[in-house]
């Protein structure tokens, strides 16, 4: 079989704007672009919004193609093509290495809030009815990951999804997407022309949101939550267009761009994320204006 490409995005303005402008959608809609299906699948309503929301701004992205496609850029940089695949191995654990210890150094003097227990079973059930260590959901993260990129041949994404899904309701309502640059480029007619449940990320979205759902009946948290105040609403709806526009500005999401890329050995993936922090920044100065709280200063988790 053919060996799986590794993720490698150009570095330009697409990527800057897209990655700054996905973390304040971020902060907006409550959540980022694999959190917004699991909240879905959970029952979480007014994520619901910000999902509509994503689909929205990702296909506005695709229709408006033509005005970022040829944003200044350079091209993309693989750690593999300099130091070989070992040692782009070595320098990406290496610097997660040094993220790991400023991380807990920085933590050790914060004060967190205190939180309940999560539900959880005890035994061989806790598999069913969590909650798993961090280290366990890691773990399985990264196999099934490892699952996608070896069975179709390309890295877990999510956003992609939402571009075709919003598209194909455009036709559906009497539109002619097929005919926007986006939807004429290579891979992206297959996509486009190709049925919804042969799509990659489509099915990986849709596993995730049934996942979810099964996982919070099993541990009794599922519920569907009702009530939303009106500018929770608006900041969901807009995180969300937010969101969908730059992820696909940024050519992905904290999954398709940054975790993918970090995986890759592509420095695109560390720009997007030193980029998002800026915009996560921007993002929580912007959350008052909607009512949502903000941690303290001193809190060492959200």
């Amino acid at each position: 079989g053919s060996v799986p490409a590794p993720s490698a995005g150009p570095l330009g303005v697409g990527l800057l704007v897209g990655a700054f402008v996905f973390a304040v959608g971020m902060q907006l809609g409550g959540a980022c672009a694999s959190g917004t299906l699991f909240a879905v699948g959970s029952g979480q309503s007014s994520i619901v919004l910000t999902l509509g929301g994503f689909i929205v701004g990702s296909t506005v992205a695709a229709w408006q193609f033509d005005l970022w496609k040829d944003l200044p850029a350079l091209d993309p940089v693989l750690l593999s093509d300099h130091v070989g695949w070992f040692g782009s191995w070595a320098v990406t654990i290496a610097v997660l290495g040094l993220v790991v210890l400023v991380s807990r150094r920085v933590q050790a003097r914060r004060n967190p809030p205190p939180i309940s227990t999560p539900p959880s079973a005890r035994g061989a059930a806790r598999v069913l009815r969590g909650s798993w260590p961090l280290v366990a959901g890691a773990l399985a993260l990264a196999v099934l990951g490892a699952g996608v990129l070896l069975v179709s041949g390309g890295p877990w994404g999510v956003t992609s999804a939402f571009s075709l899904w919003g598209s194909r309701v455009v036709d559906a309502l009497g539109g002619n997407p097929a005919n926007w640059s986006f939807w004429q480029q290579p891979g992206n007619a297959e996509m486009f022309a190709g049925p919804v449940l042969k799509d990659k990320n489509s099915l990986t979205d849709i596993g995730i949101m049934i996942g979810a759902a099964v996982a919070a009946s099993l541990g009794g948290t599922w519920a569907l939550h009702r009530g939303i105040p009106g500018r929770t609403a608006v900041a969901a709806v807009l995180g969300g267009v937010l969101m969908g526009i730059g992820a696909r500005l940024a050519g992905g999401c904290n999954i398709g761009a940054y975790l993918a890329g970090v995986a890759s050995g592509s420095l695109h993936g560390w720009i997007w994320g030193a980029t998002a922090l800026l915009g996560t920044w921007a993002g929580i100065r912007l959350r008052p204006l909607f009512a949502l709280g903000n941690p303290k200063p001193g809190d060492g988790i959200c």
